[in-house]
């Protein structure tokens, strides 16, 4: 293998990876920062596209694709794909998140490929499904957010509509599919078979929507947008200070008792209008009115060392940079560093999972394009020659 382990926990797995874009990537990504051999599988490039990710130099690009190794392959031409059947061959894993039509049509599919190799896990992430009413669609991560109901929670009361901040469906639907895949694997210990998992941008946004979905399925009451109040606990949500707003949560009974204590207002406990979570519920407009009274009164360090400190959860709302100022984000090393082609001395999101054994690194910068070649090919049996052939005709 042509670059350093980020990890053992998963280095006796090949995947080959063919996907694109976000959700794709964001599977595969978990697979390679634990330590699967992974072959990031693109079409031979003329230009710096990226293959549909952005250019190879941006920032998106070089913190989804890092611990891969590169091959290009023109799979629109027969000996392409004949290089990828072989591969598929002695593969443990591969990836797509192509159009659902597209890896039949190119004969690249579960059902052709595992007939080759009964214990191929392969796995599909698409935009609606792989099969039914609305699986033809084109999937993209804000049409899931709007039609998986998460924009309709989102945002101030009358406001319309509003996306979040990040690609959410793109995300959740990359990771659960990539927890398929890790269920897979151990599934195929036990049976010595592999199989086709499957998710979509719409059924992990729809999973996403949690106890907001429980509310309906359950007791028929359709959630609305609540802006920075939390739907069901309150007082939650964001209160002026007089330097800057902070985030205060007061879940249940008890801390909303230390938090009136800790606000110097126990009156407040007193008050029928607030004695429990459904009075507040009701009144939480004049409720939220007479805490921002008082906090604006005190800075919001002085708030947060103060609610902290007497058992209430407060924090700072930061911006990125600030984000990464944090003392205690600088020790958890969720910025870790690395050497890319293209950038330099950088550094990349890390994992967000500690492991006392088996941890993960960011062993290798993303690829340049095509930069495996060689090595993948020589592996499969080709000569040098043979490899210059294909080369020159485009095939690599």
């Amino acid at each position: 293998m042509g670059i350093e382990n980020a990890s053992t926990v998963l280095n006796k797995y090949k995947v080959l990876d063919l996907t694109r874009v976000r959700s794709g990537p964001t599977c595969v990504r978990q697979l390679a920062d634990w330590g699967a051999d992974v072959i990031k599988v693109e079409m031979p490039v003329t230009d710096n596209a990226g293959q549909l990710g952005g250019p190879r130099e941006g920032a998106d690009f070089q913190n989804l694709h890092r611990n891969k190794r590169s091959l290009t392959l023109n799979l629109k031409e027969e000996r392409g794909l004949e290089i990828f059947r072989k591969l598929a061959r002695e593969a443990d894993v591969i990836v797509e998140n192509f159009r659902p039509d597209v890896k039949f049509r190119l004969g690249i599919d579960y059902e052709t490929l595992s007939k080759d190799n009964p214990g191929l896990v392969y796995a599909s992430i698409s935009g609606f499904g792989q099969d039914g009413p609305l699986s033809k669609r084109p999937g993209f991560d804000q049409i899931a957010q709007g039609m998986g109901g998460l924009m309709s929670i989102t945002g101030k009361p009358g406001e319309g509509p509003m996306r979040v901040g990040i690609p959410i469906a793109d995300l959740t639907a990359g990771i659960f599919c990539a927890q398929a895949i890790l269920l897979a694997l151990l599934e195929r210990e036990q049976s010595g078979k592999g199989q086709w998992v499957q998710t979509s941008l719409l059924q992990a946004q729809v999973f996403m929507l949690d106890f907001q979905a429980a509310r309906w399925l359950v007791d028929g009451d359709i959630p609305k947008q609540a802006g920075n109040n939390h739907p069901t606990s309150i007082p939650t949500g964001v209160f002026a200070t007089s330097d800057g707003y902070m985030n205060i949560a007061v879940a249940g009974q008890a801390i909303w008792e230390r938090f009136c204590a800790a606000m110097g207002k126990p009156e407040w406990n007193e008050n029928p209008d607030y004695a429990n979570g459904a009075a507040r519920s009701e009144n939480r407009d004049a409720l939220n009115a007479e805490i921002e009274a008082v906090t604006r009164q005190d800075t919001m360090a002085n708030w947060i060392e103060k609610l902290n400190g007497a058992g209430v959860p407060c924090g700072e709302i930061n911006d990125i940079r600030q984000v990464f100022e944090s003392p205690q984000v600088e020790h958890l090393e969720l910025a870790q560093p690395v050497r890319s082609h293209e950038r330099g001395d950088t550094h990349l999101v890390g994992q967000p999972i500690h492991m006392s054994r088996t941890p993960s690194k960011i062993a290798a910068p993303p690829p340049t394009a095509g930069e495996h070649n060689d090595e993948v090919l020589t592996a499969l049996g080709f000569g040098a020659a043979e490899i210059e052939t294909l080369r020159r005709d485009g095939v690599i």
